[in-house]
């Protein structure tokens, strides 16, 4: 259902319907198969226009190894990251006419949901799975996702795992704590025990108790959206 469209010097993969959209920010997998099928169920199913930005510039898990992705992900600049999502939500609004806009992400597409709301008043939903933001950044990472949701308006819905070896209790304990002291924005949290690190990404359901979270979490999702911006 959906294509490759052009947005600026960024390409992006587009699923269109209509006058609500989401914008999809992805895992380390890039715009592969599962994050088109995810953008063709919201079209095709759910009557929601999606637009998936493309971190690595064409590279995804259809054309390139884990290790490649994982290599680029450290040359990701926040900064450049951020500029390019707010570019594909202006061209959600001027462009295809949206009157509301969401935002989900995937592990590193959870944490960029998380800076993307709080710096853009305009998103109306932030939906966050298993987002990475351990409180010690890495090299490449200029801001703190955890404080930065501060600055979220909008209502947010948080996916963690329990058995999260990337993002440790102790941390999702401290984003709940800044997404719950904010004074406006609902928070909506989905937690999992025993579930893992990316828990939605295929590869890693054939665990019962991951492919149990998705199951349950991906309808809660859907209707999150609907709540937020039909």
């Amino acid at each position: 259902m959906g294509v490759t469209v052009e947005v600026g010097q960024q390409s992006a993969y587009l699923a269109r319907v209509g006058r609500v959209g989401m914008l999809l920010l992805p895992m380390i997998t890039g715009i592969g198969e599962q994050v088109r099928a995810w953008a063709d169920e919201l079209a095709g199913e759910e009557g929601i226009t999606a637009l998936a930005w493309d971190p690595f510039k064409g590279r995804s898990s259809d054309n390139a190894t884990r290790e490649e992705l994982s290599a680029m992900l450290r040359e990701l600049d926040d900064d450049a990251a951020l500029a390019e999502q707010r570019a594909l939500l202006d061209y959600l609004f001027d462009e295809l006419g949206c009157t509301k806009v969401g935002v989900i992400g995937w592990c590193l597409g959870g944490r960029f949901a998380l800076l993307l709301a709080a710096r853009d008043q305009r998103v109306a939903n932030v939906i966050a799975f298993h987002p990475t933001v351990p409180s010690d950044l890495p090299p490449h990472q200029t801001y703190d996702a955890i404080a930065d949701s501060a600055g979220i308006t909008a209502p947010v819905l948080v996916s963690y795992p329990s058995a999260d070896t990337v993002v440790p209790n102790a941390d999702f304990e401290a984003l709940q704590t800044v997404l719950q002291s904010r004074t406006a924005g609902a928070t909506f949290t989905q937690y999992f025990p025993g579930a893992e690190h990316g828990f939605s990404d295929k590869g890693r359901q054939d665990k019962e108790v991951n492919a149990n979270a998705y199951h349950l979490a991906w309808p809660q999702a859907l209707a999150f959206m609907k709540a937020t911006i039909a």
